[in-house]
């Protein structure tokens, strides 16, 4: 593992167990094993560690959404494949998940605004796979793709708070419950 790799493992791991603002630059190098002259050739900061953590969870997802968006077959399947994703995604680096989740705040101002820039291409590419459903009559069209899309990242971004992945619910079983949730929401007949 490179330096840059164990210092992203060790912030990553420290962040998530007692939270951004209860670690110490001090305490990542110590962790990954390396000096902080070692630390602050890759990293400006420990801000700039935090960039890097939700930077890498977020370009894998959009990376696999982008494949999924793209590929042939019928629009509730890719829908259904990329909640799947984001789910398994997010817990397989449960430790990135939760900082991802609660941390957003402790980014410069700048930084922020690139985060919610990144995640916010990404929810458009993910609302627009419940756009062209409703578009085709596959998805009901009374519910307006911004509401499902927020509702559905909505319940995601609780995993943290709640979820176990050494508990009764295995990671995929549980993206299958949440994609399903949201296929069933938007193909149900309204009243």
């Amino acid at each position: 593992m490179t330096v840059p790799e164990r210092l992203i493992d060790a912030a990553t791991r420290l962040f998530a167990d007692k939270g951004y603002e209860r670690v110490a630059v001090q305490e990542i190098v110590e962790h990954a094993g390396v000096t902080k002259g070692a630390m602050y050739h890759y990293f400006g900061s420990k801000d700039d560690l935090l960039h890097e953590i939700y930077g890498r969870l977020l370009r894998l997802q959009t990376e696999h959404l982008e494949k999924i968006a793209s590929s042939t077959g019928p629009v509730t399947e890719r829908l259904r494949e990329a909640a799947i994703d984001v789910i398994v995604t997010s817990i397989e680096d449960f430790d990135a998940a939760k900082v991802f989740f609660r941390s957003m705040n402790h980014l410069s101002a700048e930084k922020q605004k690139e985060v919610r820039a990144e995640r916010r291409r990404y929810h458009e590419k993910f609302r627009g796979l419940i756009e062209e459903g409703q578009r085709d009559g596959t998805f009901r069209d009374d519910v307006p793709a911004d509401v499902a899309t927020y509702y559905f990242f909505g319940s995601l971004h609780q995993l943290g708070t709640w979820y176990r992945p050494d508990g009764d619910i295995p990671a995929g079983r549980l993206a299958e419950h949440y994609a399903d949730l949201l296929i069933h929401s938007l193909t149900a007949q309204s009243r």
